[in-house]
């Protein structure tokens, strides 16, 4: 099959959780809803240009382009017919979908049920070695955005790009400030407990940053053969010896040519997510095409100025700062930015650099929105410190803000 090239296609990954219709409380029906919408029990159904899927945990449900888009246009609204769709379905059981990257209330050591069907043995292998009872596991949905390389070259710089950006993405889409019932101390309290959840064995993550690799041979050594090393003691069968055992925020899919980005926490509605991926792709491409800085310089950076940021916007998103001078200078800013002011001035230079139509007009609106008042997380603690003992209501305006697909 021939491999698309940079930028020539998309593929996205939008996750959600099914909770009851009046408590809001997790609801573990992603089979029935399959089911219902396929006909038959599967763990996939094809909607025309978009597919669904389920996950490890049997109350979440994936949505997703079904093969690479080749344009962002329309994307939103096939997405959010989709969403549509499924509530439908999901209103026959007496449940909706609820966004954000982390149900603000959900005990997951007494909640949690693993999908029981098709592939429920590589779920079952890793409840078995990392127990996905905790948040980690159990209480997290994200979008995944897919970009696709064509070689080796391409590879290395697209995965030179990406690790430098991967810090910078909380800043737009941390959405996961509340868990337990209460206010987290991280904006972006999805990531934080996504880091920590393979410890047990701490390859198979690393620093979420991945390592300086820029060739499939290099990652194939650094990362694959280490990972599948470590895991063999604890999975003798090799039921997990697969390229998604990498957990880094973004993995390298030779076996689809393509890189995935997994630090992006799910938004409020579909158009959210679009203007997000949108901004990035193009924010990835002025690096690759070396409009800030060369690809030499882009590769001698190494994973621990990246990682120090990434915990900073993890906790403050969009209000952590550049202490870096490396950072800061491979980004085109002073030192002491705030990752707000990075990211309006990445956001700007694609304006100039490729024109305003590079980014539809929705997803502009949304992504300006957003670099106004911060992301999803600050505007649900904003609401929260008004009204600090109403979630429910909260967060039934966010599954209504889905259904809509409208910002919060």
């Amino acid at each position: 099959m021939e491999r698309l090239g940079l930028f020539a296609g998309y593929g996205v990954e939008l996750e959600y959780m099914l909770v009851d219709a009046r408590s809001l409380n997790v609801n573990p029906i992603a089979d029935k809803i399959l089911q219902a919408a396929a006909g038959e029990l599967t763990s996939d159904y094809e909607n025309g240009a978009i597919a669904w899927s389920n996950e490890l945990a049997l109350h979440v449900i994936e949505i997703k382009t079904n093969g690479p888009a080749r344009s962002w246009l329309g994307l939103a609204e096939q997405f959010h017919a989709n969403v549509r769709l499924i509530n439908q379905i999901a209103a026959q059981f007496g449940a909706r979908l609820m966004p954000t990257a982390m149900h603000p209330w959900m005990d997951p050591l007494a909640e949690l049920k693993l999908w029981p069907h098709e592939c429920n043995p590589v779920y079952e292998a890793y409840n078995r070695i990392f127990d996905c009872r905790g948040h980690g596991w159990a209480n997290l949905q994200s979008t995944h955005l897919n970009l696709p390389f064509a070689n080796d070259e391409e590879f290395g710089r697209l995965h030179a790009a990406i690790r430098l950006i991967l810090p910078l993405l909380p800043a737009i889409a941390a959405s996961s400030p509340i868990a337990d019932g209460v206010m987290q101390d991280a904006l972006d309290y999805r990531m934080e407990v996504y880091r920590n959840n393979s410890r047990r064995i701490p390859s198979l993550t690393g620093a979420v940053i991945p390592e300086p690799l820029f060739s499939a041979a290099a990652y194939d050594r650094e990362i694959f053969q280490k990972i599948y090393r470590d895991i063999e003691p604890h999975d003798p069968d090799g039921i997990l010896r697969e390229p998604f055992l990498n957990s880094r925020g973004a993995i390298a899919r030779f076996d689809r040519g393509a890189i995935e980005i997994r630090v992006l926490d799910v938004q409020e509605c579909v158009s959210a997510d679009v203007a997000i991926c949108e901004v990035l792709s193009q924010v990835l491409k002025l690096f690759v095409e070396e409009s800030v800085v060369s690809y030499r310089r882009q590769q001698d950076v190494s994973v621990a100025p990246l990682a120090e940021l990434l915990l900073d916007a993890i906790q403050f998103a969009d209000q952590a700062y550049l202490s870096s001078e490396e950072l800061a200078e491979v980004y085109g800013v002073t030192t002491g930015a705030s990752l707000n002011e990075v990211w309006r001035y990445l956001y700007g230079l694609v304006l100039r650099q490729f024109g305003e139509t590079s980014i539809s007009k929705e997803s502009r609106q949304c992504f300006e929105v957003i670099l106004k008042r911060g992301p999803l997380a600050r505007r649900i603690v904003t609401r929260v410190a008004d009204a600090p003992t109403d979630l429910p209501s909260i967060y039934l305006e966010l599954c209504e803000c889905l259904e809509t697909n409208r910002m919060f």
